[in-house]
């Protein structure tokens, strides 16, 4: 029964709920959902017409939207109003009866009958919001009709009830729940009459007069129906079959008129075809959820459904009641065939050992049987124990009620003796001469008043309390919930722009390919590689994004100001470059989520920093850029403890400005050619050369054998863009110089940086002599490419992620980290470099080749 009445008809009306109401009412039957409807006046209006305006309200559960009318009985409803991103409130100042929804766009003031109709709408619309929220996307009805009817009761499931329960009880927390006001809300108000209004004008809505007009049409048309048709069953072609008309034909003849010809018949005039067309349009149109045709001339049938579902509830019962006692009935008939069937097994033995077994086994079952029922006892002994345990609880909770209620009963004696003393106070007044009120008595008076109107407010605002409470706690989950939603969407939109970068690398490495392999060539496909190849340097990823979303983090610059894809000159590098770009962009996408993170969250669960073998294999994993800083400064103190001294650099700024140093002038020289690739160091308006300028000079009297040598600017250059200070930048380069690298590293002969050099060599011959023995064939030096690297730790040679990477190690471990990266980057790019034949081509390969390293693992 239950399933019928939630069950569309089968018409061809578009109204999702026009024939939900033929069945009981919702609130009688308790078979199906309340519906939430119910009078409401809404503020509004313009000019004179400004004011309330009694409307009828029902909220629909498949889109969230709150639809309103001006009666229960039209067509279409005037507008809707979006429940699902709205929230709610109420103000304790503000009239009875007064609250606000207030959406993106728009704010709707309503006003109920009283204060417990519109807890109650309040109350509603948050569970009826916090449901849409947390039930699942229902399918595209229009695109699979079959499968929306399918999957909506799967919204509806165990999951989804038990988590609106615990929202209810969490909402219950706040505010206690509101019962449902009788006769003013759902479908029993709308069998009641619309309230009615001072102006009949008033109540009409001129912004929706187009719909004003269709719903009266269509009311008229209802009320006019022949009597024959309002207590009888509904016709296919009456309101409440819900079939909007297919064809534009007047209404067949009377029966009355029989006799006459229907093509004698008048034709309709243009009014009737007017009118026709309107009552079709509202038909057609009709999609105000909750809403029936014809609701207040089908009351009769109502009853007879209500009266036919409660005689099925009585006999569903009854037929329970008989199928437990059929099942009773079965194990009884069960035993008795089991007891004949062993009767008869020892009549029908033939010898008396037989006859003795099963006498045995008839003892084993009674034994059996023994101590079940020992077993039973016991069990009914411990369940006695446990009611006797619990009857003495009861007893005592009864007698602290009774306590209380002894309690409660002295005080309200006392309550009563001191009410009748002061009614016996005002009735019976001393007998003293009649003396008007003085001031006292009347500002005694007035402080009363004001305190009882102190209380109700405080009652008021206590409630608004309370409400607002409640939806503060359900709109912070709605934010969570969506939050989550939109931080997974994002993911996955990266990891596709991930996916999509590495394509584009791959086809961008195919075109370089097929640029070498056909040389200088010309023939047909030559023109259109070049074109193909123009066409993919001068393409942009930002062109592409959607809707101005920026995914991507990589941008022209990187986090410290370096240039994410080089400019050169020449096509074939440019063409490298891209493909650079492209695998930064994809890896660091694809390790933002994976890597980056849980190894910030490590960082950010160390604490103080000591040395230890956690701290090393972090540091070899990476910092994280916030807290690189903080690191590097301990590193650095670590190194450079028994040397620092308060004072120290500012004492040098100031000799460096009392007198010239000879490095002076080749500092001014190499500022300008300090990483031209980063906008730090060639923006006019950057503070970094500056800063720079005073480090190398503080340097130059910190350590006067040295000076200033080459490659000093860089290493101090890196440090400043990571520590942003000048003071940490200084004692990172005296760290470097005087305690990290070996005595004359930087010296004018560079003995100890040649020496490298040579350890560099024999180590790659010891590791990779199949590529020595290549650049060997080749009379290729590596010296003249790994002799800076050495020098200045790699800062030329590697993107800056990687770099700093090697900085965070090499800080704390020492020169065997550049050994070691040095070997893993001939390592990496072994097989390259084997597929050289030439050594002009070597040493050209040799020169940016640590620059397509984009990941440090």
């Amino acid at each position: 029964m239950a399933g019928a009445q939630e069950k569309p008809p089968q018409s061809g009306s578009s109204a999702p709920a026009a024939g939900g109401l033929e069945g009981p009412p919702p609130e009688e039957s308790g078979t199906v959902p309340k519906k939430l409807c119910g009078y409401l006046s809404k503020f509004g209006g313009k000019g004179p017409l400004r004011g309330w305006k009694s409307r009828w309200f029902a909220y629909d559960e498949k889109t969230c939207h709150l639809y309103y009318s001006r009666t229960a009985q039209d067509a279409n409803p005037l507008d809707s109003i979006d429940v699902s991103g709205a929230v709610f409130d109420c103000r304790a100042d503000a009239e009875e009866g007064t609250f606000e929804i207030k959406t993106p766009g728009r704010r709707v003031t309503l006003k109920a009958a009283t204060k417990q109709v519109m807890l109650y709408w309040l109350q509603q619309l948050q569970m009826k919001r916090w449901e849409f929220h947390s039930s699942p996307p229902a399918p595209d009805a229009a695109l699979a009709p079959d499968a929306a009817l399918d999957a909506a009761p799967a919204g509806n499931g165990p999951a989804l009830h038990l988590e609106l329960e615990q929202e209810e009880a969490e909402l219950e927390e706040f505010l206690s729940p509101v019962k449902t006001p009788t006769g003013l809300v759902g479908m029993a108000a709308a069998l009641q009459p619309a309230p009615a209004m001072p102006l009949a004008l008033q109540n009409i809505s001129l912004k929706h007069l187009g719909t004003e007009i269709q719903n009266t049409m269509y009311n008229i048309r209802g009320n006019r129906q022949p009597q024959g048709t309002v207590h009888g069953p509904p016709r296919a072609d009456s309101p409440l079959s819900g079939e909007p008309q297919r064809q534009e034909q007047p209404s067949p003849p009377e029966p009355s008129a029989t006799g006459k010809d229907p093509a004698d018949s008048p034709k309709p005039t243009a009014k009737s075809f007017l009118t026709t067309n309107l009552i079709q349009k509202a038909k057609c149109q009709n999609s105000f959820p909750l809403f029936a045709e014809g609701l207040s001339r089908n009351r009769t049938a109502q009853e007879k459904a209500l009266a036919l579902e409660q005689q099925v509830l009585e006999l569903t019962k009854e037929l329970k009641s008989q199928k437990e006692l059929v099942r009773i009935l079965h194990k009884a008939l069960e035993a008795a065939q089991q007891e004949k069937r062993a009767s008869c097994a020892y009549l029908a033995a033939a010898e008396d050992k037989d006859r003795l077994e099963l006498v045995r086994h008839k003892v084993r079952q009674i034994t059996e049987l023994g101590r079940r029922v020992e077993a039973l006892e016991q069990e009914r002994e411990s369940l006695v124990q446990a009611v006797s345990l619990r009857e003495r609880q009861v007893q005592e909770l009864q007698q602290h009620v009774q306590l209380l209620m002894d309690k409660n009963q002295a005080k309200q004696q006392v309550i009563c003796m001191l009410s009748e003393k002061v009614t016996q106070d005002f009735v019976q007044p001393p007998q003293q001469p009649p003396v008007l009120p003085d001031a006292a008595d009347r500002n005694f008076l007035s402080q009363q008043e004001k305190m009882e109107h102190l209380k109700d407010d405080m009652e008021a605002y206590r409630t608004q309390n309370h409400f607002l409470n409640s939806e503060i706690h359900q709109v912070t989950k709605i934010w969570r919930k969506v939050a989550e939603r939109e931080k997974a969407l994002l993911m996955k939109c990266a990891y596709l722009q991930a996916k999509n970068c590495q394509v584009e690398s791959k086809y961008l490495t195919g075109l370089r390919r097929l640029q070498e392999a056909m040389g200088n060539e010309a023939h047909e496909s030559s023109e259109l590689l070049r074109e193909l190849i123009q066409e993919a340097l001068q393409w942009e990823a930002s062109e592409t994004s959607v809707d101005g979303v920026e995914l991507s983090p990589i941008s022209e610059y990187d986090e410290y100001g370096f240039l994410t894809v080089p400019s050169y000159e020449v096509e074939d590098l440019q063409l490298l470059a891209k493909i650079q770009a492209l695998e930064v962009c994809s890896h660091h996408l694809l390790a933002h989520e994976a890597v980056e993170r849980p190894l910030r969250e490590r960082w950010a669960a160390l604490g103080e920093l000591t040395p230890s073998v956690e701290l090393k294999q972090l540091l070899r994993a990476g910092v994280s850029r916030e807290h690189r800083p903080r690191v590097w400064r301990w590193l650095i103190r670590l190194r450079v403890q028994h040397l620092q001294t308060p004072g120290r650099y500012q004492e040098l700024l100031g000799r460096s400005q009392a007198c010239r140093h000879p490095a002076a002038r080749q500092i001014e020289l190499d500022l300008n050619r300090t990483f031209p690739n980063n906008k730090h160091f060639t923006c006019p308006t950057s503070s970094f050369p500056d800063k720079l300028r005073r480090v190398l000079l503080a340097f130059s009297w910190q350590n006067p054998s040295i000076g200033y040598c080459q490659g000093l600017n860089r290493l101090a250059a890196i440090a400043l863009l990571v520590l942003d200070e000048e003071e940490s930048a200084f004692w990172c380069l005296v760290a470097i110089v005087e305690t990290i690298m070996p005595p004359d590293y930087y010296s004018k002969t560079l003995i100890a940086s040649q020496v490298d050099q040579r350890v560099l060599q024999d180590l790659l011959l010891e590791k990779l002599p199949k590529l020595m023995a290549h650049l060997g064939q080749h009379r290729v030096d590596l010296s003249f490419i790994t002799f800076n690297w050495f020098l200045v730790v790699f800062a030329d040679s590697l993107i800056s992620s990687i770099l700093l990477q090697v900085w965070d190690a090499f800080l704390y471990e020492g020169t065997k980290v550049v050994f070691r990266y040095a070997l893993a980057i001939f390592k990496y790019n072994e097989e390259e470099i084997l597929r050289l034949r030439d050594s002009l081509e070597i040493y050209q390969y040799l020169r940016f080749f640590t620059k397509t390293i984009c990941n440090s693992r």
